[in-house]
């Protein structure tokens, strides 16, 4: 009996071993040809993908388009984040963003529309100086921007000044530029809420000035009329104390900041020592011309108290 039993045992034992061989061999001999059905299905639809893409050009350029003008917005909220002002740093990646998408949208478009644009270009030679003519400020822009990145005229954040205008850049493409006007003319340094937009045709025309080296210190000068009867060179000792009163705090750093500037335009600079020249204007009246080097920041402030003391001298408390 015992016999028996282990006799049905081991028949049972040896047939179930049988079916999971064989239905692990056809495991082995399925699942390649499933890999293989799954990679051709993906193939197929790649090419129908493909094959519309190419035959229906129009949609084709307007998703990608509407795609990367999507990725431009949300990767310029992102640089500006919940900030209300907008650093230099965060300006200079804003304007790289918006070139880089740029030039992304053109190669685009040059990449989907390259054989209608060589046959446009084909039969655009018989009009090829009417386009010119009238796309002349457009060249001029284009040319003026390679001038201004092969000369590194200026960068985002640097003051400058073309023809009249002055001002902080805050960006610049490959058509404009534009700078945060900052009143110089009258020496106040502030800006003055009003954002100004260059055509990159006006840096061939004007001449760039770059006053970077002003947002920091700067030369402020400054014009006092005094009474005719009056010397002013009796007053000349007194004020120049007054102002080396008035620069003791940062003297040391304008100094410093005075040298960086030497060494980096390779001139020599007035210095940072307050001068004083005094002459007549056309009237016969006695001027006193002030110069003094002391941070952006305090220049109007430091003309107030130098003004105030020589009304002080000449006419009195």
């Amino acid at each position: 009996m015992i016999f028996i039993f282990h006799f049905l045992f081991i028949f049972h034992h040896k047939n179930t071993l049988l079916f999971e061989s064989q239905a692990y061999t056809a495991h082995l001999f399925y699942t390649p040809i499933l890999f293989l059905n799954i990679n051709k299905a993906l193939n197929t639809a790649m090419l129908e993908l493909l094959t519309f893409a190419i035959e229906h050009k129009i949609i084709t350029t307007l998703v990608i388009i509407t795609t990367l003008l999507l990725l431009r917005v949300l990767v310029l909220k992102i640089i500006r984040g919940d900030h209300n002002f907008i650093s230099e740093k965060q300006r200079q990646w804003m304007s790289r963003t918006k070139n880089g998408f740029a030039i992304l949208i053109i190669i685009t478009i040059f990449g989907i529309w390259n054989s209608e644009i060589k046959e446009f270009a084909l039969s655009l030679t018989a009009i090829a100086m009417a386009v010119v003519i009238a796309s002349k400020e457009m060249i001029l822009c284009i040319t003026g921007s390679i001038h201004r990145a092969s000369s590194s005229s200026f960068t985002i954040g640097d003051w400058i000044e073309v023809g009249d205008l002055r001002g902080e850049v805050i960006e610049h493409t490959m058509l404009s530029t534009k700078i945060q006007e900052i009143d110089i003319a009258h020496n106040r340094y502030d800006y003055t809420g009003k954002t100004l937009t260059l055509p990159n045709s006006m840096f061939f025309s004007h001449t760039i000035k770059n006053m970077n080296f002003m947002k920091r210190y700067v030369y402020h000068n400054f014009t006092i009329v005094g009474p005719k009867e009056r010397n002013l060179f009796s007053y000349h000792d007194e004020l120049i104390s007054n102002i080396n009163d008035y620069s003791e705090e940062f003297i040391e750093v304008a100094r410093r900041y005075n040298s960086v500037i030497e060494r980096h335009a390779g001139v020599d600079l007035p210095g940072a020592e307050p001068h004083i020249h005094i002459g007549t204007n056309c009237t016969g009246e006695s001027v006193m011309h002030i110069t003094i080097f002391c941070p952006t920041e305090q220049a109007a402030e430091l003309e107030q108290h130098i003004t105030s003391d020589f009304m002080r001298l000449v006419y009195g408390p």
